[in-house]
């Protein structure tokens, strides 16, 4: 059986966020951090060696496939920050659209540094994000 190699941990945040090597990468993930736990009200955990999560929910798939995940969160990778916000949200597209300089995979949206965003909607995201999980996954 498959098993998920993501999973929350005991691992500390803040000596993650002090081991990352670029200085301007590093004030930038203190800075996500203060605005994803203000924004969702839920202390950050490490989830595998390199996510920073908020919250979590249990999915289910019609395949039988489940699993726990972070309901949003980011890393401060090397190329560029990841942000984590729910996959097949219908209306992030909208937000993002007032975002700033980014590019987005499915569930992931990079950004090279937070200069470049726009922070009220990185909060919008982060917000709707949230909801939409919680709505989609309320046994949660």
């Amino acid at each position: 059986m498959y098993e998920l190699k993501t999973k929350q941990n005991d691992n500390s945040v803040i000596e993650f966020i002090e081991l990352v090597d670029n200085v301007k990468k590093r004030e930038d993930a203190f800075r996500l951090l203060d605005i994803f736990t203000e924004t969702t009200g839920y202390p950050a955990r490490m989830w595998g060696p390199s996510i920073i999560g908020f919250g979590s929910y249990h999915y289910k798939y019609a395949s039988g496939h489940e699993g726990d995940a972070p309901l949003v969160g980011f890393s401060p990778r090397k190329a560029k920050t990841s942000l984590y916000f729910a996959p097949g949200d219908p209306d992030r597209e909208a937000l993002l659209e007032h975002f700033g300089k980014y590019t987005a995979a499915k569930a992931c949206v990079y950004v090279n540094k937070l200069e470049d965003i726009n922070v009220d909607v990185l909060r919008a995201l982060i917000q709707q994000s949230v909801m939409y999980l919680q709505k989609l996954y309320p046994e949660n």
